[in-house]
């Protein structure tokens, strides 16, 4: 894969399955040059494998489908270019979408009632003043903001505290019938105008100082469940539990398990049979902020609150959402494990039953009234694809990578196993590029820390190897999906036995195939992979060159900048001055003498430029080979949702950097 193929990258969403089993419907989306964004519609997937998948909308962006329960009306988000995210709704058998939502700054999520004719939905409420509600008042030109709390910004979002997400709910309007007609002329001034142009009135039911997230239905529809932060002193912590508010309004109550300590709840869904809660939550310890490798798990108590039952265990297994009902006391979850991302189906008893698993990575799955099963996942081959269930296996119904198979070469990561020099097993893989060898090798090395590399299709590994370049990656402790004392094993400890695994696994694979270039090899990672390569680097010298992206660098500058570092800094590394410098990468940045280009984006909030400037100008002044590449606009997903021309130009850069350092037959060439 080259960097000019990412258009060929075509992301699928959870299903939507129709209530009869017959079809399911997915969003799929992709970067386009031309627009500089990403653009996508909806596809109408029938689980009859005689019939083929057909684009159903024709939308700059569509996303996020959903049926009403009784089949007949299909939701969706839709984006304009530069506008912002609306919900629409079409009949399911076809025609023309119309719009039922008008918020200023968009829909961010929605869920069906149980009736089939009202949304919840939730939206940001921007302060009157800010974020364009007043004509002529730019973001340069709003008041001053008078700063009191420690959570008040967040990467890819900025400001909170002006602009907390609430609910509402709105009555679907009857479709098929005569369109609305704007008065004009006479009838203007003799009738009212419709509200939006007949958009219908949404009525908001919250109003609390938090984010109100993840809104479901209870079973008779008169009740909405959320997550919130509404307890006093939620400004620090990172509690968050599960209210109730009734739909024709009034004021939110809590929904308290009897047993449970201080959680971070981050979904909840009622079952069909209106006896149970589930929900899924981490716990916080008794700081209430003491987040560091929390395996999720699902619980459930009664839809009243009472004793709450953990479900899945705490120690070998990480659940998350969203959480689908696949019966009347049962849900389907999403499981972290082994660098691969399963579907189980759990009851309210306990009883779990493995239902997708192996070298894929699930995205999504729903069940229909008759018990058929739609999921979307990612495979070595695929980037996004949608399937059914037959008799416990996967039967393909779709295939969006297609053309990326086609027109550029897929390699499949060749996953092994190397003992870390205390013996403790490291699971990764080895992407091999065509030909015999040697190839020059890049470590790679993930961000989080408690995420994983899986085996599913990874641009970054795939435009490397196209370019003649072993990538050799791992899930080293610290990661997620090994349990929940591997992620913890790092807490006050980061860059002990972290890099230990990475460099054992590295040395294995150097070991173990014959291919690889052991005398040139380079370093890269982001976020967490940043601070890691950058600790590295001060350690070990035998890297020809390293890229330190978005990196976690000063854990002391961090707390005053990063829009995560009242916490994180204190919880990963301890919050003592002796203990940041201990596992600081700016603390022996004077050990650096490998080559190092460092890249950071404007907008981060997560690792905030500062950390990428001082580490770049360190180097530079101790007379390191460095290059500091900023990207204006973006923010710490760049590499993942940047706009496409600046990932484009991103993985240029990295090429013309590892040509410089690690030149191969095609880049030599190039350079």
């Amino acid at each position: 894969m080259k960097p000019e193929q990412l258009p060929l990258l075509n992301s699928v969403s959870a299903p939507a399955i129709h209530p009869d089993g017959s079809k399911a419907v997915v969003s799929v989306t992709r970067p386009d040059f031309d627009a500089d964004s990403y653009v996508g519609q909806l596809w109408t997937v029938p689980l009859d494998s005689t019939k083929h998948s057909r684009r159903i909308s024709r939308g700059f962006r569509d996303t996020s489908p959903a049926f009403s329960p009784d089949g007949l009306v299909l939701a969706f988000i839709r984006t304009e270019p530069d506008g912002k995210p609306q919900l629409f709704v079409v009949e399911a058998a076809g025609g023309e979408p119309q719009r039922i939502t008008d918020q200023q700054l968009g829909v961010s999520g929605f869920k069906w009632a149980p009736d089939s004719h009202r949304i919840a939905f939730t939206s940001r409420v921007p302060e009157q003043g800010r974020y364009g509600t007043v004509d002529g008042v730019s973001s340069g030109t709003e008041d001053a903001r008078l700063v009191t709390a420690n959570q008040y910004r967040m990467n890819g979002l900025g400001y909170t505290a002006d602009q907390r997400q609430q609910l509402f709910i709105l009555e679907v309007p009857e479709l098929g019938g005569e369109p609305a007609v704007t008065p004009r002329g006479r009838a203007a001034h003799e009738q009212p105008k419709p509200p939006s142009m007949g958009i219908p009135a949404a009525k908001q039911l919250t109003f609390g100082d938090s984010d109100h997230e993840s809104p479901c239905f209870s079973a008779d529809g008169r009740e909405l469940y959320f997550v919130a932060a509404l307890h006093e002193g939620h400004d620090d912590d990172l509690v968050t539990s599960v209210y109730r508010i009734a739909t024709d309004g009034g004021q939110p109550t809590a929904v308290e398990p009897s047993n449970a300590g201080r959680q971070t709840v981050t979904d909840v869904l009622a079952s069909a049979d209106g006896k149970w809660l589930f929900y899924l939550a981490q716990d916080m310890g008794s700081t209430g902020r003491d987040f560091v490798a929390r395996n999720t798990v699902l619980h459930v108590m009664p839809v009243g609150g009472g004793e709450a039952v953990a479900l899945t265990d705490v120690e070998h297994l990480d659940v998350s959402g969203p959480m689908e009902p696949s019966g009347p006391d049962s849900v389907l979850v999403l499981n972290t494990a082994l660098g691969s991302v399963e579907l189980l189906e759990v009851t309210a008893e306990g009883d779990i039953t493995p239902l997708v698993h192996g070298a894929r990575v699930v995205i999504g799955a729903t069940v229909a009234a008759n018990g058929e099963i739609a999921v979307s996942f990612s495979d070595a081959a695929t980037v996004g694809d949608v399937a059914t269930l037959e008799r416990g296996e996967i039967r393909l119904l779709t295939d969006f990578s297609a053309a990326l198979r086609n027109d550029s070469q897929v390699i499949e990561p060749r996953e092994f196993e190397a003992p870390s020099g205390d013996g403790h097993p490291v699971q990764g893989w080895v992407v091999l590029p065509d030909g015999p060898g040697p190839h020059p090798v890049l470590l790679t090395i993930h961000g989080g820390p408690f995420a994983q590399y899986t085996g599913a299709f990874f641009d970054e590994a795939q435009v490397y190897a196209a370019a003649g370049y072993a990538v050799v990656m791992c899930n080293p402790r610290g990661s997620s999906g090994y349990g929940q004392a591997h992620g913890r094993a790092i807490k006050e400890r980061m860059g002990t036995v972290d890099m230990q695994d990475v460099l054992a696994f590295l040395d294995a694979a150097l070991a173990g195939f014959g291919a690889l270039d052991k005398d040139r090899v380079g370093i890269m990672g982001g976020s967490y992979g940043g601070y890691l390569t950058a600790w590295t680097i001060a350690h070990d010298h035998r890297f020809k060159a390293a890229i330190v992206e978005r990196g976690f660098l000063d854990p002391v500058s961090f707390a005053g900048s990063s829009d995560i570092g009242w916490f994180f800094g204190a919880e990963y590394t301890g919050g003592t001055a002796a203990q940041m410098a201990s596992q600081s990468p700016m603390a022996v940045v004077a050990d650096v003498e490998t080559p190092t280009l460092v890249v950071h984006s404007e907008n981060d909030l997560r690792c905030p430029i500062e950390q990428g400037q001082r580490y770049y100008s360190r180097l530079k002044a101790q007379g390191v080979e460095t290059a500091l590449l900023v990207f204006p606009g973006e923010d710490h997903e760049l590499s993942r949702s940047g706009t496409p021309h600046h990932r484009k130009q991103r993985f240029d850069h990295i090429l013309r950097w590892w040509a410089r350092y690690l030149p191969t037959a095609s880049n030599h060439l190039a350079a």
